[in-house]
């Protein structure tokens, strides 16, 4: 389990990590089946998990079962079960599905621009191959090569006996002839491994207790260090292997097929060595939930809302068109400029419906028209809304120009003090994007934020040249300034 927030133009931030091995596959390569002592343990550490991830209040969550569960044939009472445990569904994917994964989480922790990559990820029940090139996935190929899948089926010695090594390795070799051929032996630029095996085998190298195996990413092993690992282990009994600093005693378990895959992989691909990443599965589904926007909905208005606040915008004679594209520059800079307003998403909700409704009042008269909007989103129903938020609204409306809040702006001092604060933050945000939506043909495309020594960066991307938006950003400027005691600035970014 890994709990990260994600805040748009930073680094992903890490607020909880827990891992706990609960050998799914041990009985799917045995019998076929996930047998129900495994299922139980696996329900109690899903729940244990998940009450540590709801403590943190997350927005979006997705579980995955991979190679084990792909294979038993209890698929449906397993998903049910942990569904229950967790909280939420339990997706099983496919193993192009989870190399997809490896690949994002490898480049989001690591990126790779520019260079063609090939990833090696041992899982317990399959092996998954990546190729990437400039940071995208070219080819993956999901092999049955895990570590507790090979131990099952070939090594029933401890140690093993010549003639099981001798046929796991054929195994091996065999599945791996068509990824191969397919991607040939030249031409890698940077070759990664990742998972538990790789961190024991680079822990191994590196004389270093697994408590701290994220001291050894990146770290560059050869060939001929792994080869020395794996005939090393292979002549070891459990008991030996537990003794080797670095491979943990769960691990010790299954580290000969694990350390079998690695170096076939590294014998049949003609590689003098690779580089080890903590990054796996777990970091690509947070970098793939950080891409699909998951959790923004929270800041967007719903269906319903939508509609009664567009139907209103067409009731006083607001072209949709152009109220839509305020809206959408409006969601833009909220969430560029969330590191700096920390508000929760759900204001989100009010500075959509103010983007839309702040023309409302020139249905009235055109002259002081911010004024004539405020009283008409005030005295309005809106269903969907509550009156307090109706209020915010009609408030966000009347300051989206002209004069920000007095002492003597009786409908502001009549909002409690935290609306009042959220108002204040809001109403910039506002004002910057009503001056940055000009004319009619949608330049906008996209917003980045950077913050940097005292001063906000807007960096646009855009159609044509944005010399008007950035006469209007200058307008919206200076109240930008003592809300959020920094200046800002409009730049187009270079396509």
């Amino acid at each position: 389990m890994e709990a990260a927030e994600l805040v748009p133009g930073q680094p992903i931030r890490i607020l909880a990590s827990d891992r706990e091995v609960t050998r799914l596959g041990e009985s799917v390569f045995r019998t076929g089946a996930v047998a129900e002592e495994a299922l139980k343990a696996t329900c109690a550490v899903l729940a244990r998990m998940a009450t540590l991830y709801r403590r943190l209040d997350v927005v979006g969550v997705r579980a995955v079962a991979t190679s084990a569960i792909r294979d038993t044939r209890n698929q449906r009472d397993f998903q049910a079960r942990a569904a229950e445990a967790l909280g939420a569904p339990v997706e099983i994917i496919s193993g192009r599905e989870e190399a997809r994964l490896i690949q994002l989480g490898v480049e989001s922790v690591w990126p790779q621009a520019g260079k063609r990559t090939l990833i090696l990820d041992i899982g317990g029940g399959s092996a998954e191959i990546v190729a990437a090139e400039g940071g995208r996935l070219r080819e993956a190929f999901s092999k049955p090569l895990g570590a507790v899948r090979l131990r099952e089926i070939f090594l029933k010695d401890d140690p093993p006996l010549p003639r099981q090594l001798h046929q796991m390795r054929e195994y091996i070799q065999d599945k791996m002839v068509s990824a191969v051929q397919r991607l040939g032996h030249t031409g890698w630029e940077r070759v990664i491994a990742t998972s538990a095996t790789a961190a024991a085998v680079a822990n191994t190298v590196a004389r270093a207790p697994r408590s701290r195996r994220d001291e050894v990413d990146r770290l560059r092993i050869t060939t001929a260090r792994v080869r020395e690992l794996y005939e090393r282990i292979a002549e070891l009994n459990l008991a030996g292997r537990r003794k080797i600093r670095g491979i943990g005693p769960r691990r010790a378990e299954i580290i000969v097929p694990g350390v079998a895959v690695l170096l076939e992989f590294l014998r049949e691909f003609h590689l003098p060595a690779l580089y080890y990443s903590r990054a796996g599965v777990r970091d690509g589904i947070i970098a793939d939930l950080a891409a699909r926007n998951v959790g923004a909905e929270m800041a967007r208005l719903s269906r319903e809302q939508r509609h009664e606040v567009e139907a209103m915008c067409v009731r006083y004679g607001v072209p949709l068109e152009h109220a839509r594209e305020v809206v959408h520059i409006s969601n833009l800079l909220f969430a560029a400029l969330q590191p700096l307003h920390g508000l929760p998403p759900a204001c989100g909700k009010l500075l959509e419906a103010g983007a839309c409704l702040l023309d409302v009042g020139h249905f009235v008269s055109s002259v002081g028209h911010h004024k004539h909007s405020y009283y008409v989103v005030s005295n309005s129903d809106l269903p969907g809304f509550t009156n307090r938020e109706r209020e915010q609204i009609a408030n966000l409306c009347r300051y989206h120009r002209k004069s920000m809040p007095t002492p003597v702006h009786h409908a502001y001092q009549a909002l409690g003090a935290e609306e009042r604060r959220v108002l204040l933050m809001l109403v910039p945000i506002l004002r910057l994007a009503d001056n940055l939506v000009r004319g009619h043909d949608h330049r906008i495309q996209g917003i980045d934020c950077r913050l940097r020594d005292g001063e906000v960066v807007l960096q646009v991307h855009a159609r044509g040249d944005i010399d008007l938006e950035q006469w209007g950003a200058e307008r919206a400027g200076e109240v930008f300034r003592q809300i959020y005691s920094r200046t800002i600035s409009v730049t187009k970014v270079k396509e």
